[in-house]
């Protein structure tokens, strides 16, 4: 984290506000961190500048739009050369389905999460992967029933007081 700038409270009061709502606005942010305006907007412009927020982006209600299945999948490779991750993950990058593909510790290599409108779509998504031997052993499949809980964010000031 070398020649990143040094976060103070106020940030981290900053960023947690805009994960909690990426929209308000200036005033209303200044107002929830205890600044006035002009200094506030030019502490999120720095916190955009130097990476700390990466973007801001709608969140859908997917359930108005379209029917869904969320699959979480463990998956083994064949073999485990440095090569052998680097084709799978340039090829699973490329999967539309895919929304976190995560390199795990312990008895298998991925924990990947899909994303699609049936079962059979997600069943034609992994023979679709298995065709391309791009070095899958084998997977195990979990479908999501219910989702008791989905955060947004992350709980910023907890991981920082370690």
């Amino acid at each position: 984290m070398e020649g990143l700038i040094k976060l103070d409270r106020i940030d981290i009061s900053i960023l947690v506000e805009l994960q909690k709502d990426g929209r308000m606005t200036n005033v209303s942010l200044a107002d929830a961190v205890g600044l006035s305006s002009s200094p506030c907007l030019q502490r999120v412009k720095r916190l955009e500048s130097a990476g700390y927020i990466s973007g801001y982006r709608a969140h859908l209600n997917l359930a108005k739009i379209t029917d869904s299945v969320t699959v979480f999948t463990e998956i083994t490779l064949s073999d485990h050369k440095r090569e052998d991750f680097a084709k799978f993950e340039s090829n699973i990058r490329l999967v539309d389905e895919v929304l976190e593909c995560h390199l795990i510790s312990g008895g298998y290599d991925y924990l990947v999460r899909f994303m699609t409108c049936s079962i059979q779509h997600y069943q034609e998504v992994m023979e679709g992967l298995l065709d391309k031997n791009i070095g899958i052993s084998k997977y195990f499949s979990y479908i999501v029933i219910k989702s008791p809980v989905l955060k947004d964010g992350v709980p910023l000031r907890r991981l920082l007081r370690h």
